[in-house]
């Protein structure tokens, strides 16, 4: 198995580096390195200008927008973002949605969605979670009854990410409910404007806003919204998670993290504020940091390099998703403990600006960052999927 880039991918990888030195506007880069929020107009003007570069949905199919590049080159990419503070696509649109679209959807789903998922011209949702089913996704209750040419939708959906921004939602529904819980889910796309949605905020632990209740009251869904064969969504379901962890180990992210808080401890420990003990211990933290993550690091290029001869990498994508998630939220806690009283106190303030200093985003940094052991199928249930693939449990 060969872990080294090739030729062509360094050549790559200075390529991207040269784009996005010339095109990553100055004022998303300050925000994503002080980790403030962007706002839904700042998401959509960077990723226009990487679809008007045709990389912002390079893992589709070339004929639907995509790029041809190998595993190699989809890895720099990522990796080569988030080391120049270049914010994520959206990932609804670009991860999830789309993908499905293009290798289940119609020609005339395509037509009707795919340039404009890209462009963000619609912004889209994800409708799989419910009150009574997360890891459980197939226990979902949010029904469609057929009627004539349209569903009939009724339930509840709940932590929709961004569902008040929201054009569009891709959700999971039971359509029948006679068989094996799994055999009688359909994926439908539902128009958030229709008549009987009705989106109510969730503030999050973090003071934010991004959650959502999304309840349906006799929604009316054209049969031609339907992704697929009527009961067939779990297997679409499937295929889209399997995207969503693909890349959500982040080793770029949490190499420029790293990096930020080594900065942080040289700045703090020549300026006094951090006494020699201290300076030590936290050395040693950030070192053993490093260490698990060229590990993690080590484990993604084996994944890639699997990815490239067609081989299965196995358990590796949940290792990857355990460990990789455990890192951001440690880089978060040593954040936080730096920071100390005045990321606390600094947490009520709304310095959406950045002009607070660099404590004021620790605390909300930290909760924000809770969330990522959970979505994307929680680390428990990956541990599962270990225990089964490798110990046959």
């Amino acid at each position: 198995m060969d872990l080294n880039f090739s030729v062509e991918d360094v050549a790559f990888r200075e390529e991207v580096r040269t784009f996005l030195a010339s095109s990553l506007p100055d004022y998303l880069c300050a925000k994503m390195i002080k980790r403030l929020h962007l706002t839904k107009d700042e998401t959509v003007h960077w990723q226009r200008i990487l679809n008007a570069r045709g990389w912002a949905t390079p893992s589709w199919p070339v004929d639907c927008g995509g790029q041809s590049w190998s595993p190699s080159q989809r890895y720099i990419f990522q990796e080569e973002m988030a080391l120049a503070h270049a914010p994520e696509t959206q990932p609804f649109n670009v991860n999830m949605i789309g993908p499905i679209l293009a290798k289940f959807g119609t020609d005339e789903q395509k037509a009707k969605f795919l340039r404009s998922t890209a462009n963000l011209d619609i912004w889209w949702c994800q409708g799989f979670s419910e009150p009574g089913a997360g890891s459980d996704l197939a226990s979902l209750k949010t029904s469609a009854v057929r009627d004539g040419n349209h569903y009939l939708i009724n339930g509840q959906k709940i932590w929709t990410t961004q569902a008040q921004n929201a054009d569009w939602m891709f959700a999971l529904v039971r359509t029948d409910s006679s068989g094996r819980k799994q055999e009688g889910i359909s994926f439908l796309l539902i128009d958030m404007t229709t008549h009987g949605i009705t989106v109510r905020p969730i503030e999050t632990i973090d003071g934010g806003h991004d959650a959502n209740e999304v309840f349906f009251d006799d929604v009316r869904v054209p049969t031609a919204n339907l992704i697929g064969e009527e009961g067939k969504g779990w297997t679409y379901a499937k295929h889209l998670l399997g995207n969503e962890r693909s890349g959500i180990a982040r080793i770029g992210l949490s190499k420029e993290r790293l990096k930020q808080l080594r900065s942080l401890e040289h700045e703090l420990s020549a300026s006094g504020q951090l006494d020699e003990r201290e300076t030590v211990g936290l050395k040693r933290k950030l070192a053993e940091v490093e260490v698990q993550l060229r590990a993690l690091e080590l484990t993604q290029l084996r994944v890639v390099s699997a990815d490239a001869h067609g081989a299965n990498a196995g358990a590796a994508a949940s290792i990857l998703k355990i460990k990789g998630t455990e890192l951001q939220q440690r880089m978060t806690e040593l954040v936080l403990e730096l920071a100390g009283p005045e990321g606390l106190a600094l947490a009520v303030d709304d310095h959406t600006d950045g002009s607070g200093g660099w404590q004021n985003p620790a605390a909300q940094f930290y909760f924000t960052m809770r969330k990522v052991s959970i979505f994307g199928g929680s680390n428990e249930i990956q541990k599962n999927i270990i225990a089964k693939t490798m110990l046959g449990l």
